[in-house]
């Protein structure tokens, strides 16, 4: 029986990117096969479930949404997993790195790179975290939205200056949009 290193299941709202502000069940996979300075996910602990003790928890919330996470749910998620969330009427989304191969069946594929190279080469959403002077476009991934967010640093005198580049790269390309950290700005999990 598969068991899946889970860090946490928790509900709250989407709050970031093409579904900011919905209702959202989260599950976040512990471990992850990069280590990115800018990380702000606790991500490495974790207790071993089996798929029915998932569902279980996922279903006792009302929303449809299911968003899966990390660390980087692509190491760890099934086919079976996604069957399953569909079986119990789950909508699933999955926020990857896209230097791994999904199993089929995902809903939404929010593709947020963070090395110039990417196994995914087509995405739902196509969300690039940007750190002063790290803007990759990224031109050869094909995504039916386009998110650039400003990286949360810490310092806020850093942040409104990333933010302004973000500000100033959408108003040059304006088919990207930007993605704010909603659920810091309200303060919610």
């Amino acid at each position: 029986m598969t068991r899946f290193k889970i860090n946490e299941i928790f509900y709250s709202l989407q709050g970031e990117g093409f579904y900011s502000g919905i209702a959202s069940i989260f599950i976040r996979f512990s471990g992850c096969n990069l280590s990115c300075s800018f990380c702000d996910t606790q991500h490495e602990t974790g207790e071993l479930m089996t798929q029915e003790q998932i569902l279980d928890q996922v279903t006792r919330f009302p929303a449809k949404h299911v968003v899966l996470t990390g660390g980087e749910p692509s190491l760890f998620v099934t086919k079976e997993l996604i069957d399953g969330l569909h079986a119990a009427g789950k909508y699933v989304c999955i926020e990857t790195n896209g230097l791994h191969a999904l199993p089929e069946g995902i809903d939404w594929v929010t593709l947020s790179p963070k090395t110039a190279q990417t196994t995914l080469r087509t995405c739902d959403e196509l969300k690039l975290v940007y750190t002063e002077g790290s803007f990759n476009p990224h031109n050869e991934i094909k995504a039916a939205h386009y998110f650039i967010q400003p990286c949360d640093t810490g310092d806020p005198t850093n942040n409104q200056r990333i933010l302004a580049e973000c500000i100033s790269y959408i108003k040059d390309n304006p088919r990207w949009r930007l993605s704010l950290q909603t659920h810091k700005i309200v303060g919610i999990h």
